[in-house]
């Protein structure tokens, strides 16, 4: 997906969320962000750092990446008119983002055992075209 303003490819993320944990905070902004619901895990798969433009300044702001097993697509949500979004493999998104730290990430976090224990399994090929592919979301 895009960021609101620069229009840059990013990972749903945002700042931490007062009493929430902060792989619950990812998990709320993956579907604020990007519309996208599914179970997300408790400990980080790493971190980036990237340089934030606020209203007078830029901060250098570092984010904890959580993984996301996508299970479901919203048909609207929040920030749905905001931001351009689609569904791309790792290497392409990778390649997209501006921050190294973050493409090496996405590649390592697709290429890990942990990313295919959380790929939905599905009965068919054709199945396995329709599914959702685990994301990274951050805060």
């Amino acid at each position: 997906m895009t960021s609101r303003e620069t229009h840059r490819v990013v990972i749903p993320k945002g700042w931490p969320m007062k009493n929430r944990k902060d792989w619950k905070s990812a998990q709320i902004e993956a579907r604020q962000e990007a519309g996208v619901i599914g179970d997300i895990g408790r400990k980080r798969i790493g971190q980036y750092r990237y340089w934030k433009r606020l209203e007078t300044h830029f901060a250098l702001v570092k984010v904890s990446v959580y993984p996301l097993a996508v299970r479901r697509q919203l048909s609207d949500w929040p920030e749905r008119h905001e931001r351009a979004q689609m569904w791309i493999n790792a290497e392409d998104a990778a390649l997209l983002v501006d921050e190294p730290e973050l493409g090496a990430l996405i590649v390592e976090f697709a290429q890990s055992p942990a990313a295919r224990r959380l790929a939905p399994r599905r009965e068919s090929a054709s199945k396995a075209a329709d599914a959702k592919a685990p994301a990274p979301a951050g805060t």
